[in-house]
């Protein structure tokens, strides 16, 4: 339903949900893998923590962590993005605990401080299937610029649920 608006200057017609949408905001945790800029909505997100070591067979880019009696599945994404671990790095290295939409607990690891962004929703895109199918970037669902000091980051934004697919939604194979 369009809505008439008036000011001293001009009368507008304008549609409610194109408005409420410019001023919808959406948080994001960015943080870097390799040369990537990477987010998780921040609803995903349960804890940064100090890195916890992963165990595993080293032969994919899915661990193990054990925190607070738990095991929790640990990414990668480093190498599963470019097919080898990131080099152990000097001084401390995070864990984002995330969780996916039949809430299962999952860890990344990261090696910087990641950052929070508040995003308006119109800056927002969903990137096409053909990207995702035919890129390493298959498990982002969206992309989004933001200005972080002098720079402007390119910042994919991670679907949780191809991370670590809820029970019956398909292979968990990388």
């Amino acid at each position: 339903m369009m809505t008439t608006k008036t000011t001293s200057y001009y009368t507008a017609t304008v549609d409610p949900d194109l408005e409420s949408q410019a001023t919808r905001r959406r948080k994001l945790l960015v943080f870097q893998t390799g040369t990537l800029h990477l987010a998780l909505p921040v609803e995903s997100v349960k804890k940064i923590t100090h890195y916890t070591p992963m165990e595993g067979s080293g032969t994919t880019a899915v661990g193990l962590i054990h925190m607070d009696e738990m095991e929790i599945t640990a990414i990668d994404l480093h190498k599963r993005l470019f097919k080898v671990s990131q080099s152990p790095m000097q001084g401390r290295q995070f864990l984002i605990l995330a969780k996916n939409t039949t809430d299962e607990l999952f860890g990344i690891l990261v090696s910087q401080t990641p950052s929070m962004f508040d995003v308006p929703l119109s800056q927002i895109r969903t990137l096409p299937d053909s990207y995702r199918r035919g890129d390493t970037l298959e498990i982002a669902s969206h992309v989004t610029r933001v200005q972080e000091n002098d720079q402007l980051l390119t910042v994919f934004i991670l679907d949780v649920d191809r991370l670590v697919p809820p029970m019956g939604m398909g292979d968990f194979g990388f």
